[in-house]
């Protein structure tokens, strides 16, 4: 609950701090007093106020009827900040060209004009003919304001409504092949249906769930891994969306291991749900499979980032890969790519993780690279090989740009 409240509290002042600026480049400069610059200051800080306002509602309250509104308004903000911060440079320069214009005209009217010689003697020209002062420079910059408001605006309001597409839409399947030196041949074509991050809660429910299983059936695997991140709620809320898990198939079972999100939802109850659901829960864990005449060892840690003791206890490297057969092949299950460095150091050969998303919403991946050595596909570290999946479906905003939902047919190949 308190990592929840920090969490919440943090984002209500970044998200603060960006509803100012968006405030700044599409009301104030947009508009002269008056009221609709006060109906856009309101209609600001209303927006300013619904992103915490529905992280802590969805998350504490259950006020799921947030969840639309906030996480929505959430992507649009998003790009609307990338837009304007990326016009910035055009914005600054235009700016400047036209305060130079505006004071070489300023100067050319200031000038003295030539004294005339006429009949009358007289040099000053009839105050009739005087000529006007330019009067245009605020009114351009007006205009350039708004035009790059109504610019960022449909390019946000585009880029979310193509991502909500692809958030809502089917995962798409990947297949990839993966050497491992240790594989027995006659385990060659070991298929792994691997998904991480269906995260059930506010936006997504049973439907979801079993639209997935029914894709991981269709692949006929031998072995089902979820990588963590199951769901946002308890099983109060959320344990009937879970219950088509129960119908997954594969040749030699189905196992889980917890993200990060459980720890926010009920580790304990959940851990004690998926089991009961059939799914085999890998707690620091490791299970000898026995397959086609050869063995594999699977393996499976509890989030990285938990903080408790129990079945909330941390990722315990030495219980999960300690004192085994260093000739089989071993896979970890680990939720966050991150946990490669210390699974490295126990001579993992493959690690499936999830977490990242794929970075969600582009170029935010960018900053995931910061965190997590691999955010999409196949990498190795350290001489362990990690493959990342994008995850079959999306926390907060129901947007997916340029990483789309995904579930992947991981084959293992013997040398």
């Amino acid at each position: 609950m308190l990592a929840i409240l920090g969490f919440v509290g943090t984002l209500a002042l970044i998200t603060g701090l960006i509803h100012f600026y968006l405030w700044k480049r599409l009301v104030k400069d947009t508009t002269g007093p008056g009221r609709w610059r006060r109906v856009g200051t309101v209609v600001a800080l209303l927006l300013a106020v619904l992103v915490p306002a529905t992280m802590a509602g969805t998350q504490i309250a259950g006020a799921f009827w947030l969840a639309w509104p906030g996480y929505l308004w959430l992507a649009v903000m998003f790009y609307l900040l990338i837009v304007l911060v990326v016009l910035e440079v055009p914005m600054a320069v235009t700016r400047l060209v036209l305060r130079r214009r505006s004071t070489a005209a300023e100067a050319t009217t200031a000038a003295p004009e030539p004294a005339l010689v006429g009949a009358a003697g007289s040099a000053d020209p009839p105050a009739a003919e005087a000529v006007d002062r330019p009067d245009h420079d605020e009114s351009r910059r007006l205009l350039l304001a708004r035009g790059a408001a109504i610019f960022a605006g449909l390019t946000a309001a585009g880029i979310t409504g193509y991502g909500v597409r692809s958030a809502l839409g089917p995962p798409q399947l990947d297949r990839v092949r993966i050497p491992l030196a240790k594989l027995p041949r006659s385990m060659d074509g070991l298929r792994i249906a691997t998904v991480s991050d269906i995260h059930l809660g506010p936006l997504r429910g049973r439907v979801h769930t079993e639209r997935i299983v029914e894709m991981i059936n269709r692949l006929d695997a031998d072995l089902v891994a979820v990588v963590g991140d199951l769901v946002d709620g308890s099983v109060a809320e959320l344990g009937e969306a879970a219950e088509p898990l129960r119908d997954l198939r594969s040749r030699y079972g189905s196992f889980f291991v917890t993200g990060n999100h459980e720890y926010y939802s009920g580790v304990e109850e959940w851990v004690a749900e998926v089991d009961r659901l059939g799914l085999r829960v890998l707690q620091n864990e490791r299970q000898e499979i026995q397959a086609r005449g050869g063995v594999l060892d699977l393996a499976g840690i509890n989030d990285v980032t938990a903080d408790g003791t129990g079945v909330a206890g941390p990722a315990d490297f030495t219980a999960a890969l300690g004192g085994r057969d260093v000739n089989r092949p071993v896979v970890l299950l680990a939720h966050q790519p991150i946990a490669v460095h210390e699974a490295a150091k126990f001579g993992v050969d493959l690690q499936l993780s999830g977490h990242t998303h794929g970075g969600q919403l582009a170029p935010f991946n960018l900053a995931v690279k910061l965190q997590q050595p691999v955010v999409s596909g196949l990498g190795e570290i350290d001489g362990t090989k990690v493959y990342v999946t994008n995850g079959a479906g999306f926390w907060g905003p129901p947007v997916r740009v340029g990483a789309p939902p995904q579930v992947t047919l991981v084959e293992l190949r013997a040398p």
